[in-house]
């Protein structure tokens, strides 16, 4: 049983290829990437696989039984170079396709939504068993900006009182292992998310407790938020971008209470304590 992951060299890619070496025999694993030769440490066959290069995708697919389709990272070319990954899975003989969409992306209103309904759905008609794992907005979205929010001595946003279920990268590869190597899977929509859903208030108030500072969260209109990321230092589009999750998140749209990451996993998504004392 052959598994491909696409991606293998980005953050996620990295992880999910770790635990998959836990799980089955790194002989099974192919690492599916733009740059071989950022990926030779991975300890695993390794294949050049670029989105953008429909012609070579084919023959990179050989023999693979279950494709990890990683979502791309360029936002606006994601529906043609996904098209060109399931239109290749379909002619490799590929016989499942788990694909990491955006949490509940149906009904979403991040504008990163459409992209991932629309690959969906050109999974869902390629005739390919597939199952969709739809992430939750990963901790280190949070994390990331830690040192500068500490050194700011306050967290800036304008998410109201809106909850988000983050998980760490680590949490969501388990997910993707759990999937690829058990049985039971296909045709299931996974909504995955972390166990412990919070407020950037309840963010500022752990970094807090665990630094000692006093780190208030101060919520500003959208507009004004997005003003302030800007002169951040931020592109425009990047600033409205990210004030626009800080919208969503309000919303709900990043809130899930379903748990189906850590009952798939066995074990409770990592906490947001945890995930600031790594960082710390």
């Amino acid at each position: 049983m052959k598994i491909g992951v696409t991606g293998a060299t980005g953050h996620l890619g990295r992880l999910v290829i770790k635990k998959l070496k836990e799980k089955t025999s790194a002989n099974n694993i192919v690492a599916l990437v733009r740059s071989p030769q950022k990926a030779t440490d991975l300890g695993v066959e390794i294949r050049a696989f670029d989105y953008d290069k429909p012609e070579a995708l084919t023959a990179a697919l050989a023999g693979i039984d279950k494709l990890l389709l990683i979502s791309g990272s360029e936002v606006g070319k994601r529906i043609v170079q996904h098209t060109n990954s399931i239109e290749a899975a379909q002619n490799a003989g590929v016989k499942l396709i788990a694909y990491t969409s955006l949490l509940r992306a149906d009904t979403s209103s991040l504008s990163l939504a459409g992209e991932h309904v629309a690959t969906e759905a050109l999974i869902k008609e390629s005739g390919i068993p597939f199952v969709l794992l739809r992430h939750g907005w990963y901790t280190e979205n949070y994390t990331a900006s830690l040192a500068n929010v500490i050194a700011l001595g306050t967290l800036y946003g304008c998410s109201g009182n809106g909850k988000a279920s983050a998980a760490t990268r680590e949490d969501y590869a388990e997910g993707a292992v759990a999937v690829l190597t058990t049985e039971g899977h296909e045709g299931k929509v996974y909504e995955f998310a972390g166990d412990e859903a919070f407020t950037m208030s309840d963010f500022a108030a752990e970094i807090s407790r665990q630094t000692g500072k006093n780190i208030p969260y101060v919520n500003l209109p959208e507009k004004e938020f997005t003003q302030a990321l800007v002169k951040a230092g931020l592109p425009e589009a990047a600033a409205q971008f990210y004030a626009g999750t800080h919208i969503s998140t309000e919303k709900g749209d990043l809130f899930d209470a379903g748990h189906q990451l850590s009952k798939l996993i066995g074990r409770p998504t990592t906490s947001l304590s945890k995930a600031i004392s790594a960082v710390l």
